[in-house]
């Protein structure tokens, strides 16, 4: 359908085809057209009026925008010139039943045309970009940090928006050689290193961070420099959001604490992924979490047949099904409202839909809440999980991929101890079964429902305290879609029967994570909001491990993921325990369930002794029993903040 600004783009081309055929005989005839060729002339008129507007009509010549006009325009009105061309010659020379015409004048007009076409394109974005958008003052005076790609991409962004929100005045770079040049008519000021001073001698309002792949220390001293010149930051997404090189101007955000982690861009396999998922039909439990949800966006960028997802909440199934639908219009979506702990609801679910490929992402996670409930930990993880495998198992299911967590080493914690009890049985099992049974583990991941950044927020938001449970306690952290992106590459490089760990980088002090927060929203620590240590909560260690004893580690082809010696473990021993421990947990006996949980794994020393008197009911053991954890002062710790 023509709007009126394509219609007057249709028009003139229409003249541009008139005067492009003119302008060629007049050159072949040294201005003069010969009185016996003014036949062929008229002849030829009609049928370029007729037959290139056709074409470029049916081409979809008139879906570009003349203000993004680049190079891919230009092939394009090179291919739909040619192409009209051809068959204006072809049908002239029917006409003339195949009589010789002077060819010097088509190959003209095909050069005039395609040059005069080509102009027209590039001087309304020519003059918008100088006159228009080049000389405008409004939005507040703003300086780059970044003249790369990622620089480029978001000047040009800003430029083309029809109200200005960022003034550009200049950039600033890390390389120092690029100072006093210019990218796209913008001078490059100086260096990061002297971020303050030019912030101070330009009156610059706002700093736009544009590295999505500078580490955490770049980051931060950056931030440093703008809170002490006064100014307002932003940043923009990661590189692993900007890969297909797209970029909006919504996409510019403030600083989130995963920006000062700097977590390197992590670098997919893709081809290796897409073999095991793209066609298949793949079913994810627990699909409504931070962590499955995540896998389910993650999984349906690679074209699965059919996504199946797996929840027991009604509200966050609904949410990311909705959301899948949206961003996926094309994906088959199954959503399905069960519960792991269901054993025939789940092995109906296999039955019915016959999945290729399980991710187990469904558990109770949070530590303190499974210490008040033991029973319920060891039902939905452990027992949950061997219902998914069990199915997986006699469905003969290609591949399943079990989410762990580092709190399954050397646990102090029911959660921790079901989570390996749960990595345990899925090891013997995966001896006897032709499913390839992967077990990836990993420690907290920034962001996930209940992890300590959503609580810190809230509490600033509230105005403090900020609560942290040891200023000597450790964590290794890393975001959501670094965690279930490895994940996937995990899945596709597992041979089967092997825990692989990810690579989670350097611990990070929880008191460091919580000053910088404070300090991301504009107040000072311990002045504007405090910070409060309340103690250990239960089940809780001051550092989690990622290696139980005896598990050598070994490299992989991917250097971000590395897996564990294979431990011999035979199934029926397991099975055994099992039982009783379903018996127990069923039936609310905690004495029984910790000794059968202390039985299935033998490094779980729990930090809190049950009294049996209820089934949420425990006492601290004598400090003298549990005495600080001593971290080691060669400890590898990052700070967020030096």
């Amino acid at each position: 359908m023509f709007t009126k600004r394509r219609l007057i783009v249709f028009l003139s081309d229409m003249l541009l085809i008139t005067f492009s055929l003119c302008l060629a005989f007049l050159l072949r005839f040294d201005f003069t057209i010969p009185p016996q060729q003014l036949d062929l002339f008229w002849e030829c008129l009609v049928v370029v009026m007729l037959v290139k507007p056709l074409v470029f009509l049916v081409t979809g010549f008139y879906n570009s925008l003349w203000r993004y006009a680049s190079v891919q325009d230009a092939l394009e009105i090179f291919k739909a010139v040619t192409l009209s061309s051809i068959l204006s010659v072809s049908a002239i020379l029917f006409l003339r039943q195949f009589t010789p015409i002077p060819r010097s004048v088509f190959l003209l007009d095909w050069f005039l045309l395609a040059a005069l076409l080509s102009a027209s394109r590039l001087v309304w974005r020519v003059y918008r970009e100088i006159y228009v958008t080049g000389h405008r003052g409004e939005g507040p005076a703003t300086l780059i940090v970044g003249a790369g790609e990622a620089g480029s991409l978001l000047l040009k962004e800003i430029r083309r928006q029809s109200r200005a929100d960022y003034n550009v005045l200049g950039f600033v770079d890390d390389d120092p050689e690029k100072k006093g040049m210019k990218l796209h008519g913008i001078r490059v000021l100086g260096t990061t290193k002297q971020l303050k001073s030019l912030i101070v001698a330009n009156e610059i309002e706002e700093v736009v961070i544009a590295m999505p792949s500078a580490d955490g220390q770049t980051i931060r001293s950056i931030i440093d420099n703008c809170k002490n010149a006064n100014v307002t930051f932003k940043t923009l997404p990661s590189i692993g959001e900007l890969i297909n090189g797209k970029l909006t101007i919504s996409q510019i955000k403030n600083v989130e604490i995963e920006d000062l982690l700097g977590r390197d861009p992590v670098v997919l396999d893709r081809e290796l992924i897409g073999g095991y998922l793209t066609g298949k039909r793949v079913l994810i439990t627990g699909a409504g979490g931070s962590i499955g949800s995540e896998i389910c966006r993650q999984v349906a960028k690679f074209k699965p047949e059919k996504l199946i997802l797996l929840e027991q909440a009604e509200t966050a199934l609904y949410e990311i099904e909705k959301e899948l639908v949206a961003r996926f219009p094309e994906l088959r979506i199954l959503p399905l409202m069960a519960d792991v702990r269901d054993r025939e609801k789940v092995f109906a679910a296999f039955d019915a839909f016959v999945p290729e490929v399980v991710f187990h992402a469904a558990a109770y996670k949070h530590v303190p809440m499974m210490e008040y409930n033991p029973s319920q930990a060891v039902l939905n993880n452990i027992f949950g999980s061997r219902n998914v495998a069990d199915a997986a198992h006699a469905c003969k299911i290609r591949n399943m991929v079990m989410i762990s967590t580092d709190k399954a080493v050397n646990p102090t914690n029911v959660m921790g101890a079901s989570k390996r009890a749960a990595e345990i049985y899925i090891q013997a099992l995966s001896r006897l079964s032709g499913t390839k049974f992967t077990t990836v583990r990993f420690g907290n991941v920034l962001g996930s429902n209940g992890s300590v950044i959503p609580l810190f927020k809230d509490q600033i938001a509230k105005g403090g305290p900020v609560t942290v449970t040891d200023k000597r306690i450790i964590r290794y952290f890393m975001t959501i879609p670094e965690a279930t992106q490895l994940v996937l590459q995990a899945g596709s490089m597992s041979s089967g029967s092997e825990i692989l760990v990810l690579d989670m980088g350097d611990p990070v002090r929880i008191v460091d994570l919580a000053e910088e927060l404070i300090r991301l929203s504009g107040l000072v620590p311990y002045e504007d909001i405090d910070i409060v240590v309340t103690g250990l909560r239960p089940g809780e260690k001051l550092f989690e491990e990622l290696l139980i004893d005896g598990e050598g580690i070994l490299p992989t082809a991917h250097d971000k993921i590395k897996v564990l010696a294979p431990v011999h473990i035979e199934l029926e021993p397991v099975k055994a325990v099992l039982e009783k421990l379903y018996d127990a947990a069923r039936t609310d006996r905690i004495d029984d369930l910790m000794e059968l949980l202390k039985c299935l794994v033998p490094e779980f020393k729990p930090a809190y002794s049950f009294t049996g008197e209820a089934p949420a009911t425990f006492q601290r053991v004598r400090p003298d029993l549990f005495p600080p954890v001593v971290v080691s002062e060669t400890a590898k710790i990052l700070p967020i903040r030096k």
